[in-house]
């Protein structure tokens, strides 16, 4: 226990209650202390202790400004304030129905309070310079009105793509007329291609007119307002850094962004959100396309084909981790809340509320935005979160894989719900939570277990039919916990679960009256899953390696390979095993195996008689030789057409004497 450490608990003006004994453990902490107005009239319970020596943990996450705001005050006057940090436990656990069971409710609090205390996962951040070069497009009297409104802040270019009336010229902003093309890049790095661009000409008396037309032309700039009202530039343009788009009809819109649009101008910390490790990427082998599942998934195309792997954008990047939750080989990970960080959380959480309950909680996954506001206001205003539900918040859902799932099942869980915030979330995991339903129903366990719910059904009561596996240790890659966890759910699993296509675990079949063991499939599978034999023509395959990026089947020139989506827990899918072989050819000269004797068989049937090079000759017999006796036949055989004539007798000094 660290013996530097208090816990503030507030119950609200009464509204909750707790176990004191068990948070405290659960926080490790040395002592507790709790009252009923923390942010009002007990307000000076937390200053004495800001102003203490022990690190202060406060269980209200509503007024966690405030008592920053406090902090700062206490420093200001002793010039000292002690380390702070803030959790929610009031409207994730407090606060639930009057027919909760305080037992499950304590539970949770404390299992919220234990998952606070692992060590956050740091990512690293790169600078962002954006000098305020900004280009704005649009139809003339929307995209004048932008200009006045940011040009004190921003360097501004108006490229108008109507025929509105011309503007007087401004010292504050240049104007062009033209129609935007392609679009590419982000804040600081913006890259624009036009068509038809005419500058406006502002010299001269009289009537104001646009210069030549050029037919295409390019610029850059740091910030880009789209004001057209059509399409955005920008798949998921929402999160693109420094690209402002709206309907330039909308009441408030253009002042709106212009608010935001001009404070983009300076050095910016842009999160590197992923690692990529390319060695491991299965994307390409030999220009021959294999797995394309993070290019598929990528909301705003941040990532793109760099040959025999995939290249991330770190700029465009948004941190939503759909990547990272679809790639099988695990080249893509996140810097922020990794894999092995939720496997930690999640584990923490259902040990500490299994310990006191005895029962298996139920997870939900939400967002730290819309859906932290939804659980506040269901606890508020309605019943709150069910008792036996505990939540885990993260930046985008996106990123909540069958993995992590299937982790949460290792873990414990009984039900794993996933809270969309909105239609795009609930597109963007529906392959992957079907993938686990589908390793549910592979388990004999229901697919219901695992489903995407809206806010209005977090009150609800789970429905924990099935088994539940005692906790599995959470350690290894994605596949390994995947794997794992599926064992254990089923008593015993008889033959290997069918999964969706696509899924990235499966096995492969030859079709041996086609394949002619030529191993191209071996040479170029990306992750080892294809081997050879050392002595005899044979593809051997391990199944538990295979992520069916397809690079064997695109690969293979008699199209003689077929993926299977499935998933083998039996020990079998670890080792090797035969997919096809033959009996290797035997030199008809020194008796050394090499070829595959079917194909040598079938290229001298092929050829003997039937080819001018091998009627009435000896030459089909150069088929049947290995690499060594073919070249000596060639050399010195009596029909050789590489041999010389004979030698010349070499003279001496006495040939000559003689004669």
């Amino acid at each position: 226990m660290t013996a530097h450490k208090t816990l503030l608990l507030c119950t609200c003006d009464k509204t909750q209650s707790f176990n004191s004994k068990a948070l405290q453990t659960a926080a490790a902490a040395a002592q507790v202390i709790t009252v009923d107005q923390l942010c009002g009239n007990d307000m000076k319970t937390a200053a004495e202790h800001l102003g203490g020596s022990n690190e202060l943990l406060i269980a209200c996450g509503q007024q966690a400004a405030l008592f920053e705001r406090l902090s700062e005050d206490v420093h200001a006057e002793i010039e000292h304030s002690a380390p702070l940090s803030a959790i929610d436990i009031r409207d994730r656990a407090g606060w639930s129905a009057s027919s909760a069971k305080p037992k499950r409710v304590h539970a949770k609090q404390a299992a919220l309070i234990a998952a606070a205390q692992l060590p956050a996962s740091m990512a690293p951040v790169k600078t962002i310079q954006s000098s305020g070069v900004c280009c704005i497009v649009g139809p003339t009297e929307q995209a004048i009105r932008m200009a006045e409104l940011v040009q004190d802040e921003l360097g501004v270019t108006c490229i108008v793509n109507d025929a509105g009336p011309i503007q007087l010229p401004s010292a504050g902003y240049n104007m062009a007329r033209g129609r935007l093309t392609t679009a590419q890049g982000a804040l600081g790095c913006f890259k624009l291609e036009f068509a038809q661009l005419q500058t406006l000409n502002p010299a001269g008396r009289g009537a104001l007119g646009y210069g030549e037309v050029s037919a295409t032309a390019r610029s850059e700039c740091d910030v880009f307002i789209d004001l057209r009202g059509g399409e955005p530039a920008f798949p998921s343009h929402q999160k693109r850094n420094g690209y402002f788009w709206a309907d330039p009809t909308k009441t408030g819109e253009l002042e709106r962004i212009a608010l935001t649009a001009r404070d983009r101008v300076g050095e910016f910390e842009k999160t590197v959100y992923f690692r990529l490790e390319t060695s491991l990427c299965a994307h390409s082998r030999a220009n021959q396309t294999g797995c394309t599942r993070c290019l598929d998934v990528c909301p705003t195309e941040a990532i793109f084909s760099a040959g025999d792997h995939v290249q991330i954008d770190s700029d465009i990047c948004a941190g939503c981790g759909s990547c990272a939750a679809v790639c099988p080989t695990s080249a893509v990970t996140m810097n922020e809340t990794p894999f092995e960080a939720l496997t930690q959380v999640m584990a923490v959480m259902t040990r500490v509320y299994r310990e006191h309950t005895d029962e298996s909680p139920r997870l939900v996954f939400h967002t730290l935005g819309a859906g932290t506001d939804s659980i506040a206001h269901l606890a508020r205003y309605g019943d709150g979160l069910a008792d036996d539900l505990i939540p885990l918040g993260l930046e985008h859902v996106d990123r909540v894989g069958h993995a992590e799932i299937m982790a949460a099942f290792g873990a414990g869980y009984a039900e794993v719900l996933i809270l969309a915030d909105n239609e795009t979330d609930r597109r963007a995991v529906t392959a992957e939570v079907e993938l686990a339903q589908a390793l549910l129903k592979g388990t004999h366990n229901a697919p219901s277990r695992v489903r995407v719910i809206a806010a209005d059904e977090l009150s609800a009561a789970g429905d924990n039919a099935g088994r539940v596996c005692e906790p599995v240790l959470l350690v290894g890659g994605r596949r390994d916990i995947t794997r794992v966890t599926v064992g254990a759910m089923a008593d015993r699993i008889e033959a290997p679960i069918p999964l969706p296509v696509g899924a990235p675990y499966g096995a492969i079949e030859i079709n041996s009256d086609q394949c002619t063991l030529c191993l191209a499939c071996v040479s170029l599978c990306p992750t080892g899953a294809l081997g050879d034999h050392p002595d005899r023509p044979e593809v051997q395959f391990t199944e538990n390696a295979c992520v069916q990026c397809g690079v064997c089947e695109s690969t293979c020139p008699e199209t003689a390979i077929t993926l299977i989506p499935q998933l083998d827990v039996s020990k079998d899918a670890l080792s090797a095993r035969a997919l096809h072989g033959e009996d290797p050819f035997e030199c008809i000269k020194c008796g050394t195996p090499f070829g595959v004797a079917s194909t040598i068989n079938r290229i001298v049937e092929k050829l003997e008689n039937k080819h001018w090079m091998y009627t009435k000759s000896d030459n089909v017999q150069l088929i049947k030789m290995c690499d060594d006796c073919r070249v000596n036949a060639q050399f010195h055989g009596d029909n050789a057409p590489m041999a010389g004539g004979e030698r010349p007798r070499v003279r001496t000094s006495d040939d000559y004497l003689d004669s």
